[in-house]
């Protein structure tokens, strides 16, 4: 096995050319638009990647294979098979072509940025999600203008791929620029070097993505295939790396003679809750680092004092105990139903400056909720959470302790100085988006933020009519109220959070593949009509949209036609009500599924 180097642009041609496949074996494209993001945020600062494992390919390909996802199948002879690596190379020939559905990936550049909107002076990799309105339009829309990327100071990834596209850059900054080119002659000069910075910067990204390094290992076309299959498992199961936990409990031992471990241990016999909400070594570091005006993140981990970490133990625990009691309050069970773990360092961090009692804590904690919520149903902290969470976290613990600005006429601060309140960057889900959140039980934030609703107005069981909590959480299953079969024979996507309910498994078992109008029927006979529906309004769903069915008898047109519809009036119906529900959250306001529901149907 030999180690070998190659340029991103030669991976990239062998991608091009179908010279280099995946043996089927390899599971599917598997990472989030975080790790993506991170992946191009080290390939862009031109910083080391981990190798990759290549085995060359003779007269017949060992294994059965397949092309890597949206790349070209030119069927020309296949030189090599991607053993390790393919997630890495998947991803970054997806951002280079910009073609994932739900995402659009940029290169935020500070300098072009004219809103200030992203509170950075660094470039970094921006991801945007993308939704689609009933226009079939897709939002939001400035992602596809090159004047608002360039505003925002965004440059898109696809103006980077390492191949002739001269003309298409052109034609961006052409596109982008025009906005700015003067009347006056005597200003041509200055805008034409502007236009140049921004040309040169595009091609400076080029450079560096087209020259980057990617490193591999061989494996010669004599390996065996029982052989090839070792080295593909050992490579992807080997070592577990030394965490930051790891290395600063070292680093606070030495300072300080005291074992991190049994502070920790003794914090969670006192407050056994708190790890219910992440990882407690996790919640000690990021509370502790913003306890100390450092950003959340591995780089304010090693900036922070460590002597100084334990001299403030006793506010990093209250602040811990008080942010699992307030988010238990605010129907937020567990970790698996947070829609981000961002704002649990800044709540923690917090509280310690919060009064233990009295109007003042009252005040504070209104200000908690507004912020909890906007967290949930804005992008905020979509990208650069821990950025986002810091200067979120320095303005909200500004106006809590009562400072004022030492400019601005020296006045106190206000929520119109706490980024996440800002509406304009920041706007509140509205029911169009909400209708493309995904499956709550996968890693989204809007998916989660849907369910987390549900649960803070007690998501009753349809069968039991028991309210949702830590003790019964376990046996609840993520339901889906109109059955997967039945849209998968409509060919619809079952797997949307407006499409899912959390009740217990022998409820979810006993309802199985019965369309909605069925399952409702049976519930009726049962219970009353009326506590049904108190159980159904509790999950927000639209009892009325929900009773429909009656597909049996038709022709297979019919009912996939009348699926299509009833589950589409059902989706609209339910959005508007969690849009609602999430325009009163962010508004510090406690709901009620009846009022809610009453404001909607008038």
């Amino acid at each position: 096995m030999e180690a070998r180097n190659r340029k991103l642009d030669d991976w990239y041609g062998k991608i091009l050319r179908g010279e280099i496949k995946l043996p089927r074996f390899q599971r599917y494209e598997a990472w989030d638009w975080k790790r993506i993001s991170s992946l191009v945020n080290t390939i862009s600062q031109n910083l080391p990647l981990g190798i990759t494992l290549v085995l060359e390919i003779g007269e017949k390909e060992p294994f059965i294979s397949r092309y890597l996802s949206t790349a070209p199948e030119p069927n020309n002879r296949v030189m090599e098979h991607l053993l390790d690596g393919q997630q890495r190379l998947t991803a970054l020939w997806r951002v280079l072509h910009n073609n994932y559905e739900w995402e659009t990936y940029y290169i935020y550049i500070p300098e072009f940025d004219e809103h200030g909107e992203r509170e950075s002076d660094e470039q970094f990799v921006y991801c945007r999600g993308r939704y689609f309105k009933k226009n079939k339009q897709r939002y939001p829309l400035w992602c596809d203008v090159p004047e608002d990327c360039l505003k925002r100071g965004m440059i898109p990834t696809e103006l980077l791929r390492p191949e002739d596209i001269q003309n298409e850059i052109n034609a961006w900054i052409k596109s982008a620029t025009d906005y700015r080119k003067p009347e006056d002659a005597d200003k041509l000069e200055e805008f034409f070097n502007w236009k140049k910075t921004i040309s040169d910067k595009i091609n400076e990204l080029r450079s560096v993505i087209k020259n980057y390094n990617l490193p591999y290992l061989s494996l010669p076309v004599s390996t065996g295939k029982d052989v090839a299959l070792d080295v593909f498992i050992n490579m992807n199961t080997n070592s577990k790396p030394l965490s930051a936990y790891d290395i600063i409990v070292a680093e606070v031992e030495s300072v300080k003679g005291k074992s991190i471990h049994e502070l920790q241990n003794e914090l969670d016999k006192k407050h056994p809750d708190v790890k219910h909400y992440f990882d407690l070594s996790y919640l000690i570091l990021n509370t502790s680092a913003l306890l100390q005006e450092k950003l959340p993140n591995q780089r304010g981990l090693w900036e922070m004092d460590k002597s100084l970490m334990v001299d403030k133990w006793a506010d990093m625990e209250r602040g811990l105990h008080e942010m699992s009691v307030f988010l238990y309050n605010e129907g937020i069970i567990d970790h698996d139903r947070l829609p981000t773990n961002a704002v649990l360092a800044v709540i923690a961090a917090l509280y310690p400056f919060i009064p233990e009692k009295g109007d003042k804590r009252g005040m504070h904690e209104l200000l908690l909720k507004k912020y909890l919520w906007s967290a949930f149903f804005t992008d905020r902290y979509e990208n650069s959470a821990a950025t986002h969470a810091y200067y979120d976290y320095i303005a909200l613990k500004r106006i809590i302790t009562g400072e004022y600005w030492e400019t601005k006429g020296g006045d106190q601060y206000t929520e119109d100085d706490v980024p996440v309140f800002n509406r304009q960057n920041y706007p509140i889900s509205d029911a169009d988006e909400l209708l493309t959140a995904g499956w709550p039980k996968r890693d989204t934030i809007r998916g989660k933020a849907v369910l987390a609703v549900a649960c803070r107005l007690g998501s009753f069981d349809f069968a039991t009519g028991h309210r949702i909590d830590r003790v019964n959480i376990a046996k609840r299953h993520y339901h889906h109220i109109y059955p997967d079969a039945l849209l998968k024979e409509a060919e619809i996507e079952s797997f949307l959070a407006l499409n899912c309910s959390l009740i217990a498994d022998n409820t979810n078992q006993n309802i199985g593949r019965k369309e909605p109008l069925k399952y409702l029927k049976e519930r009726y006979k049962w219970v009353s009509e009326e506590i049904v529906n108190e159980r159904l309004n509790s999950h927000l769903i639209p009892v009325a949209e929900l009773a429909n069915g009656g597909y049996d008898g038709q022709s297979k047109s019919e009912r996939i036609e009348k699926i299509k519809t009833d589950f589409d009036f059902f989706l609209r119906k339910r959005a508007q009500l969690f849009a609602r529900a999430a325009t009163q959250l962010t508004q510090g306001k406690n709901i009620s599924s009846a009022e809610i529901i009453k404001s909607i149907n008038g």
